[in-house]
């Protein structure tokens, strides 16, 4: 696309890094919205979020490399990358909670649980994808299931 039709859409490079951010995320969290609300069990819960997050982290990376290299600062694009990704946790982390009370879950920190789930996946598969390693989803989703998962899992 040349750079004048862009700039007749936006009027700023920050308009389109805006873009890009609060679009990547509301895909993410919409995502998992419709995914968890079908299940019931927690666990089944928590395994589609890592599931959608694999997903999105593959096809858009991007995106989340954004997310992550703007994590970090005081200026205004990094607060707005931190309250996204809190955001985000705290929806990760509320079913955790939820799961916790339902004993499906182990007992634990409701917040430390989510910041690890979103925290593991994301820059583990943004490594892989920088060093230009290919991964199948499915494989790597099974990876995660018997560390992440099996590490939530009530006994």
């Amino acid at each position: 696309m040349a750079k004048g039709t862009l700039y007749y859409h936006f009027t700023s490079k920050e308009e389109i890094f805006d873009f890009l951010v609060t679009e990547g995320i509301k895909l993410l969290q919409n995502s998992v919205d419709i995914k968890t609300s079908k299940y019931e069990n927690y666990i089944d819960k928590i395994k589609a979020i890592v599931l959608i997050q694999i997903k999105i982290v593959n096809k858009y990376e991007d995106i989340i490399t954004i997310l992550l290299s703007q994590f970090y600062g005081n200026e205004k694009r990094n607060r707005k990358c931190k309250d996204y990704i809190y955001e985000y946790i705290s929806k990760i982390e509320e079913i955790v909670k939820q799961g916790i009370q339902a004993k499906q879950i182990k007992q634990g920190e409701a917040k430390i649980y989510a910041s690890e789930i979103y925290g593991l996946i994301g820059s583990c598969l943004v490594y892989k994808l920088r060093e230009k390693e290919s991964f199948d989803v499915k494989e790597v989703y099974k990876e995660f299931e018997n560390t992440i998962i099996k590490g939530l899992k009530e006994k």
